[in-house]
């Protein structure tokens, strides 16, 4: 077993893994105010990494895409951390 495939194991089972290249999750919140704060504070830690998801927002929810842009639209460590990272602001 690979240390991604280890990694990945270790996410929440709600993160999906979509065609094996990215990684997608959907979180719901009670209104808008607290859809922007999170992802106001998806963009600051993911900023922080220098790692940044595609996200889609709406006035309860927003369902956050991870994968490595720069190599190439696949899989990788930095996806697994973000998201790890991501469901800890949750």
């Amino acid at each position: 077993m690979t240390d991604l495939q280890k990694n990945s194991a270790q996410l929440s089972k709600s993160w999906d893994i979509v065609d094996g290249k990215k990684l997608s999750k959907t979180f719901e919140f009670k209104g808008f105010l607290k859809t922007m704060s999170f992802v106001n504070a998806v963009a600051w830690e993911a900023n922080r990494v220098m790692h940044h998801p595609d996200m889609e927002v709406s006035f309860n929810r927003c369902i956050i895409h991870i994968t490595t842009h720069d190599e190439g639209n696949i899989l990788t460590e930095k996806d697994i951390e973000l998201a790890q990272r991501i469901d800890g602001l949750f």
